[in-house]
């Protein structure tokens, strides 16, 4: 079977919104391999990451290796525009799986932005929403039990099925998990061993299934 060239393959960048595809066509497109690391925290920035395929991990981390994720970025999302006023990097981010970007550099989204009033509508939008994310995390950090936490987090992942479960698709690691939620990798082992004893969860073929409504506290 003849194989697709690279003229008849589809266009990632033609699947997202229009503002987010004018930008793309700026930059220089790259892939990035699973755990390539694209943006490493203190770093200078010069340039905004348009993710057209794939999927990306924004974290923090400190001196003894530990690490929370920020966020996880999907076709459509740029990450590092924060480092638009000339700052360092905020964060590191790295690939979750094979990923391809758009990369924009800093002068050039600059005057994009200049340009198109539309984008900078959406960027501002944008920054706003991840400002309130931001507010919420850190509620959910200061006020929020551990188990309340990883309620959250399996809740807000989880797809309902015809047989009335709820599935969780992507594949969390307890690694992964205690580093979205903030606690250690054991914590959160030690949770899971207790929903699944009581019936709450359980694991098919690698994927989280929630077989009814997880208890308001544990």
């Amino acid at each position: 079977m003849p194989q697709p060239t690279a003229a008849s393959r589809p266009d990632p960048a033609a699947a997202l919104p229009l503002h987010v595809q004018k930008l793309a066509a700026l930059g220089v497109q790259r892939r990035y391999r699973t755990h390539s690391l694209l943006i490493e925290e203190g770093d200078e920035g010069s340039a905004v990451y348009i993710v057209l395929s794939g999927r990306l991990r924004a974290f923090v981390s400190d001196s003894r290796g530990r690490e929370v994720t920020m966020a996880l970025h999907g076709p459509g999302d740029y990450v590092g525009e924060m480092s638009l006023d000339g700052g360092r990097r905020s964060a590191s981010v790295q690939a979750m799986e094979p990923t391809l970007c758009a990369i924009v550099t800093r002068e050039t989204m600059l005057h994009h932005i200049e340009k198109d009033p539309e984008f900078a509508m959406a960027l501002i939008v944008r920054l706003i929403r991840r400002a309130r994310l931001a507010t919420e995390s850190a509620r959910s950090m200061a006020l929020l039990d551990v188990y309340s936490r990883l309620k959250n987090l399996l809740e807000s992942r989880a797809a309902l099925q015809p047989d009335g479960t709820r599935l969780i698709a992507e594949r969390l690691t307890h690694q992964a998990i205690a580093s979205e939620i903030g606690c250690s990798r054991e914590m959160v082992s030690r949770l899971m061993k207790d929903l699944e004893s009581g019936g709450y969860l359980s694991v098919v073929e690698r994927q989280l299934v929630l077989a009814r409504e997880l208890p308001a506290r544990w």
